[in-house]
């Protein structure tokens, strides 16, 4: 039951902001089947070390380890489909309520929600680069045949093996979308956190100068963070139970 006295001053605040940007961490894909990796019972990182399977250097000593581990959350990823929660703030941004979005997540369910400026800080599936001749291939050619098999995919171009343009531990942030999102982020007056322990750094940072500068802030995760004492309201119910209500209500729906 999602208290209606937190909806209220959530969509006060929504009605009122000139700029509103969300930040979305893996919880608010968790309601399409697709695991985090923090959750205590059910994350990847309880089962896996990051640094053995999901490193830069792990990549390059054994890529074919990485691709093995990486293979069913490829296709739980494929499958998957945008809940409540990503369409709800698709519509926020077509009411022209919502600035955009920057997500840690490499899903791609935002834009196929109908999300139009998003910014994917940690990268995504849909292209790969080979790490011999650093040519860039959308991965919709070879996605599927992956996802069957499990085997390393190679660059068409010189045989070299593709590495999926997401970011992995011990790399830096793709620099143009860092500075996108660090850049919409420092215009807002209203900071939506959906989904998101706010652990990662330094995305999880980005919020903190629109809030010294006055901004209002709004989570929704089920756990907490290192901002809540600074939210004007958080919400421990299920993101795609509360982001539908809220956008419902402010659009009048």
């Amino acid at each position: 039951m999602i208290p209606e006295s937190l909806v209220l001053q959530a969509t006060q605040l929504l009605k009122n902001a000139k700029h509103t940007v969300a930040l979305t961490g893996a919880g608010i894909s968790t309601p399409s089947g697709i695991p985090d990796f923090r959750s205590r019972g059910s994350g990847l990182w309880e089962r896996y070390n990051p640094m053995e399977v999901a490193s830069l250097s792990a990549f390059r000593y054994d890529p074919e380890k990485f691709y093995k581990w990486i293979q069913p959350l490829a296709l739980t990823m494929v499958r998957a489909e945008p809940n409540p929660a990503h369409i709800a703030l698709a519509q926020l941004e077509k009411a022209g309520r919502l600035a955009g979005i920057v997500t840690q997540n490499i899903d791609d369910l935002h834009r196929r929600a109908g999300s139009e400026v998003v910014y994917e800080v940690h990268g995504h599936l849909r292209e790969a680069t080979c790490v011999s001749c650093y040519s860039c291939h959308p991965t919709g050619s070879f996605i599927e045949s992956f996802i069957e098999t499990g085997a390393t995919p190679h660059c068409p171009d010189c045989g070299g093996v593709l590495k999926p343009n997401i970011v992995l531990f011990e790399e830096q942030l793709p620099h143009d979308v860092f500075y996108g999102a660090t850049n919409i982020i420092s215009q807002s007056d209203l900071i939506l956190v959906a989904g998101s322990s706010l652990e990662m750094a330094p995305v999880a940072l980005l919020p903190v100068g629109p809030l010294n500068e006055g901004a209002r802030l709004i989570i929704v995760n089920h756990y907490p963070t290192y901002l809540d004492e600074r939210a004007d309201v958080i919400f421990r119910q299920d993101v795609a139970v509360v982001l539908p209500h809220l956008v419902s209500e402010v659009l009048g729906e």
